[in-house]
């Protein structure tokens, strides 16, 4: 078996060359024994610990359905965001824990989680979660008090006299 070299003058002569190919492409669905994938979540000071598996489109939240764990609207709305992005409403079911913060930093949270494992479970849906901005991490957290001030920024009231 011979190989040929190519001496490459321009970018033109890639176009008959084989590619290497695309890392979405390549990489394999991460899912444990029970055919479950895996993955955190995070916002604010909330951590979500998220199982995903296919089924009916169950969502469980500490034990409980997540129409009774977020009352509103907009938090049931915003977890099953990634769902709907993919076009794989009610085709997977949701088990998850959540700690710290308060219900909008962990349906953030729970929403960041369903996303990373839906991308271990389906490699090639990485793409569409990542151009909706779901598989980036909100960073933004609570800026702490500082000694001096009555809160982080804010100055206690200047009086002249």
């Amino acid at each position: 078996m011979t190989t040929e070299t190519q001496k490459l003058t321009d970018l033109k002569d890639l176009r008959g060359t084989p590619m290497a190919p695309a890392a979405s492409a390549t990489a394999e669905p991460r899912i444990d024994a029970q055919g479950r994938a895996y993955a955190t979540g995070k916002r604010k000071n909330a951590i979500a610990r998220v199982w995903l598996k296919p089924g009916s489109g169950r969502i469980q939240i500490n034990g409980r359905p997540s129409e009774t764990y977020f009352a509103r609207p907009v938090l049931r709305m915003m977890i099953a965001q990634p769902f709907g992005v993919t076009q794989r409403v009610g085709q997977y079911d949701v088990v998850c824990t959540v700690v710290g913060g308060g219900l909008s930093g962990q349906a953030g949270a729970v929403r960041h989680g369903i996303s990373r494992a839906l991308t271990f479970f389906e490699p090639g849906l990485r793409g569409a979660l990542k151009s909706g901005g779901f598989l980036t991490r909100d960073s933004r957290v609570v800026e702490r008090k500082k000694y001096g001030k009555a809160k982080a920024r804010r100055s206690f009231q200047f009086s002249k006299r």
